[in-house]
């Protein structure tokens, strides 16, 4: 049989140019098959998906991941380690390629293994025991600096020196086309006067990505930076909401509570490490140089594009409002995982890490309306003359990224969710 590199091989399954899912991706996913049958794993191929537990029971794939696909997450395959990961992927890219007769010409096999996408379920990939969201954009943390402190004392003092971060809420994670609540909290619009309880009315998304973990650590036992490519499976993109009012308030001095605790949109489809690896680029500079715990060598950055669209009530398409590219992250996701650990903190599989908002250097490529609006103070005009400095109830945020390759994408599909009114409450003001 021929051997051709990656970016040439074609699937026995037709997949368009534009597809986020060639034979060079085949992320990971969770489904739920028509006719309400149980969960299993899959991983997607052009438009449709290939049920892995199928393949497992016909003894197609590698021992060493047999039965870790008849589950309702990914965590026993996460928690397998990366010769599992690489050595069921290899199988899987050698089954489905366009040379390769195995399943192609098992019609039988075929019809019970590769189901359209329309026909099934996707639901959240992971079990996420624990959540934490960096903040690892500079442009970002200086917009939202300079708004807060004045552009002379934008970053705070250790923020060149650290992954800024906080723990967030895993149980309000909710999977791509799950609709949100506007929230109630505290707000404080006048600070001469008592707050009050309120809905949000600066609701805001965030642009990021998040990557899930492998194999933990145990407590006490940091996992070295060098080390970083054995516990990052792979990545999927994340919506945190953000009720900036309440978040305003909340904030000192510890950080984010309610203004984010109560919805995290993520994507279903979890592209793994060894898809993006032929995406790896340089990074910014880092100055100062980072204490040695947390250099990295080689390449962190990834150069995938990441595009939000808005689309209102009255709208019948989405417009996209930010183009912006994960390469800008300042602090690397390795750099974030061996700074969660240094302390002894111990991960388990499918605990869910996140970049914080992803800008960048031009004003499109703000990660959220907080920025492109500037505190709501430069309102946008949508191409329907609609104005949004935050968001409206009714509006639906779509969040979509690829990377490009010669002839194929490697791409994340979109996490996409409507925010709804706020619920009544009895005791409102």
């Amino acid at each position: 049989m021929e051997y051709r590199p990656l970016n040439e091989m074609k699937s026995f399954i037709e997949v368009g140019r534009d597809s986020h899912f060639p034979i060079q991706n085949l992320p990971y996913g969770v489904f739920r098959p028509a006719g309400g049958a149980t969960p299993r794993v899959g991983v997607a191929l052009g438009e449709f998906v290939v049920d892995l537990s199928v393949l497992d029971e016909a003894g197609l794939l590698p021992a060493a991941s047999r039965g870790l696909f008849a589950e309702g997450s990914l965590n026993a395959f996460l928690g397998a380690g990366r010769p599992v990961w690489r050595a069921t992927r290899a199988a899987l890219v050698g089954l489905l390629r366009l040379d390769e007769p195995r399943l192609r010409d098992d019609e039988g096999l075929r019809q019970a293994a590769i189901v359209p996408a329309s026909r099934v379920e996707m639901l959240l990939p992971a079990q996420v025991g624990d959540y934490t969201d960096f903040y690892s954009s500079r442009e970002h943390a200086t917009n939202v600096g300079t708004m807060l402190r004045g552009a002379a004392n934008a970053l705070q003092p250790n923020w060149l020196h650290l992954p800024v971060g906080y723990h967030g809420r895993a149980s309000s994670l909710v999977v791509s086309g799950t609709d949100i609540r506007r929230p109630w909290g505290q707000v404080c619009p006048d600070e001469s006067r008592p707050p009050r309880l309120a809905p949000s009315r600066w609701m805001d998304f965030e642009l990021e990505v998040g990557f899930l973990v492998g194999p933990g650590n145990r407590l006490g036992e940091p996992i070295a930076v060098a080390d970083a490519a054995e516990h990052i499976f792979g990545f999927v993109l994340v919506n945190d909401w953000s009720a900036r009012d309440i978040q305003k308030w909340e904030y000192v001095p510890l950080g984010p509570f309610l203004s984010k605790s109560f919805a995290t949109s993520i994507s279903p489809w979890v592209v793994t490490l060894d898809a993006l690896e032929p995406f790896r680029c340089p990074g910014p500079v880092q100055d100062p140089e980072p204490l040695p715990y947390l250099r990295t060598a080689g390449e962190w950055a990834f150069d995938v594009h990441l595009e939000v669209r808005l689309q209102t009530a009255t709208m019948a398409a989405a417009e996209r409002i930010v183009a912006s590219n994960l390469k800008y992250l300042y602090w690397n996701v390795a750099q974030q995982l061996a700074h969660h650990t240094v302390s002894g903190c111990n991960l388990r599989p499918g605990d869910l890490l996140a970049t914080g908002t992803i800008s960048g250097p031009a004003r499109d490529s703000r990660g959220c309306l907080l920025e492109l609006t500037w505190r709501g103070e430069e309102p946008l005009t949508l191409a329907s003359g609609e104005r949004r400095a935050f968001l409206e109830d009714g509006d639906r945020v779509v969040m979509t990224g690829w990377a490009q390759g010669n002839g194929f994408r490697v791409g994340f599909g979109e996490v996409s969710g409507r925010l709804l009114a706020a619920a009544h409450r009895d005791d409102a003001e």
